[in-house]
């Protein structure tokens, strides 16, 4: 490569120095590299950033399992979509079913991270067996209703069950459904036990109560009022509100079990139930939750 050709130019005291062709198109080469890859970092740098964002909300992500009394089906459905609005990389799983057959789930050594049971009674027992990381936090109280999905319920009343052209009743199983427990003791306190009991089908817990009168297994059953105002019933037939002072309350409450003691999305989802969106979600289900059951 020749050597570059320099000069004084005293008139001005600057040094002017002039290269080779071929040295002038190897600058010129280097400097589009050199802006290429600052045009590179300056693309990369915003990606990196959200790259960034990403891995530390999915290291803050967390997993809860809940147990959760099949009255709150809808109701909870609904909780679990407004927490993930402000929580999506969280990942919650509710599993339904009877309160009584979670609380020996949970004995056994069953996965579940919270546990909310339509009996305030079996987390209450589970924390004084040292299976809680929590005290028993109630949140509801449920009702029972007369519900049809072909007769207008809305006329009836406990009495109407002994009509002949009735020959089925759903009620959910007594012996492990707080629901079906409430039912019974309805039933009793009026006399109508003995008449209506030949006449009675068991639901495992009290969704699957409803679905024998929904599909027509049932002419009618003793639900959760807060199943039969879900659209999808609520559509289907009327429903008649049985007087609470037939039973015992329905007094519910939850917990978050020991497995899940270290469990910060199960803390947080836990104070999350006391919020204002899910108290009114609640609500409109037709639980009266503790504080207005307080005032009354």
């Amino acid at each position: 490569m020749k050597l570059a050709e320099s000069y004084i130019n005293e008139a001005v005291g600057e040094w002017h120095i002039t290269l080779p062709e071929t040295d002038v198109v190897a600058c010129e080469a280097k400097r589009a590299s050199m802006g290429r890859r600052l045009l590179h970092m300056k693309f990369l740098h915003p990606l990196l950033v959200v790259c960034l964002l990403l891995l530390a909300t999915t290291a803050h992500a967390g997993k809860v399992t809940i147990a959760a009394a099949a009255d709150l089906k809808f109701a909870m459905d609904e909780i679990v979509a407004t927490f993930k609005k402000t929580n999506p990389a969280d990942e919650v799983e509710v599993i339904y079913g009877s309160s009584g057959k979670f609380y020996a789930q949970i004995q056994q050594g069953a996965p579940y991270d919270l546990y909310f049971s339509a009996d305030i009674g079996f987390p209450r027992e589970l924390v004084k067996a040292g299976f809680a990381a929590s005290g028993v936090r109630p949140y509801a109280f449920g009702r029972i209703v007369l519900w049809s999905a072909s007769l207008d319920a809305s006329r009836m009343t406990l009495a109407s069950l002994t009509d002949p052209k009735i020959t089925r009743i759903a009620i959910a199983n007594p012996k492990h459904a707080p629901y079906g427990k409430r039912a019974e003791e309805a039933l009793r306190a009026s006399g109508l036990w003995e008449k209506v009991e030949p006449k009675l089908v068991y639901g495992e817990n009290i969704a699957h109560t409803a679905q024998f009168v929904q599909t027509g297994n049932a002419q009618v059953g003793i639900i959760a009022l807060s199943l039969a105002l879900n659209p999808e019933l609520a559509g289907k037939g009327g429903y008649w509100l049985i007087p609470a002072t037939l039973h015992e309350p329905l007094e519910q409450g939850f917990i978050i079990t020991k497995r899940a003691e270290g469990n910060a999305l199960a803390k947080r989802f836990a104070d999350y139930m006391d919020s204002q969106a899910a108290r009114a979600v609640m609500v409109r289900y037709g639980f009266v939750l503790p504080r207005d059951a307080a005032g009354k």
